[in-house]
């Protein structure tokens, strides 16, 4: 493939990928020799951004309730709500929660709501949890829409970041509306905050115009923290039927967005997946709490991994903490 060859002669920054580009090598056959080749690429351009640095981020879901956006591939969609229980907890009841992620190690905590989920009181929570994080912890909004108001809102009370895209399917499969999406990401840089960008959720109908595009949107919004992540068919879902890809493809994927995007911090696949840290993935997630890929409101008990899980893959592929 001439667009393999032209890559192997150069780190690439120079001549950023096109749409095209990108399509191109979402086209190759994953299981021919040119995924090889695609794979080298991808893991060649990360050792030398990252070196052997990797990064575990942990997520917390906050509140397993019904969401009103009702995603179709949402464990928590308010038409299928099929999470074995409702709660809602508060910053004490997150407290020990988030003592028992810094014991194993993370480099940035995430907190995720529902849709609806109060921002006031969101912001509130994370005034309340920043003191309870070492300075070298980022933290991390993952909640609905919001205005630039709640942005800088959320910055002041302690966030460094928000997790925040246009989803595969958005205004088809969800209820948000893709414009609100893409506001919400303009919030997200005005104030300053750090943007985390991901594919998702990747499904077998998405073509390669679809990954492409949002690759080529990370890339334009500056993205340091960059992910790809395959929907899992959750039983009881409308998506459910739909399936889901096989690792080999996501771990294509990945290594497609790594080159596209070029982030500056971290190349994630989600969930964790062992063959996709021959793409370069340095980092993953663990979960605890809600999680709308899981039946169970306590995702450390089933889909969810620990940080001290997540690290052990990570030494696996050559990836370590920081010093």
């Amino acid at each position: 493939m001439e667009l393999l060859g032209a890559l192997e002669g150069t780190d690439g920054d120079e001549h950023p990928l096109t749409r095209a580009d990108a399509e191109a090598l979402l086209a190759i056959d994953a299981r021919g020799p040119e995924m090889y080749r695609l794979l080298a690429l991808s893991n060649g351009w990360s050792r030398r951004r990252f070196g052997e640095r990797g990064y575990v981020f942990a997520q917390i879901g906050v509140n397993a309730e019904p969401c009103p956006v009702d995603c179709g591939f949402c464990s928590m969609g308010a038409s299928h709500y099929a999470m074995d229980s409702t709660w809602r907890k508060d910053a004490a009841a997150l407290r020990p929660e988030i003592e028992r992620l810094l014991e194993e190690g993370i480099d940035d905590l995430f907190l995720m709501t529902t849709a609806d989920f109060p921002q006031d009181r969101f912001v509130a929570m994370i005034a309340e949890i920043r003191p309870l994080l070492p300075p070298g912890v980022r933290l991390v909004a993952n909640i609905g829409d919001f205005s630039r108001e709640t942005a800088h809102a959320l910055r002041d009370a302690g966030c460094t970041g928000a997790y925040h895209i246009r989803r595969l399917g958005e205004g088809e499969d969800t209820l948000a509306a893709p414009e609100a999406r893409e506001r919400t990401l303009e919030a997200v840089r005005d104030a300053g905050l750090e943007l985390y960008y991901c594919i998702e959720p990747i499904g077998p109908e998405h073509g390669r115009d679809e990954l492409a595009r949002e690759m080529v949107r990370a890339r334009d919004l500056g993205v340091r923290a960059m992910a790809a992540m395959r929907r899992i068919p959750v039983p009881g879902t409308p998506l459910f039927g739909r399936g889901r890809i096989s690792a080999l493809e996501l771990t294509k994927i990945v290594a497609v967005a790594n080159l596209v995007v070029r982030p500056a911090r971290s190349m994630n696949v989600h969930e964790p997946t062992p063959m996709a840290l021959l793409a370069g993935v340095n980092q993953l997630y663990a979960e605890v709490g809600a999680n709308p890929r899981d039946t169970s409101s306590r995702t450390e008990r089933g889909r969810g991994f620990t940080p001290a899980r997540a690290w052990e893959l990570l030494a696996e592929g050559g990836w370590f903490p920081g010093a």
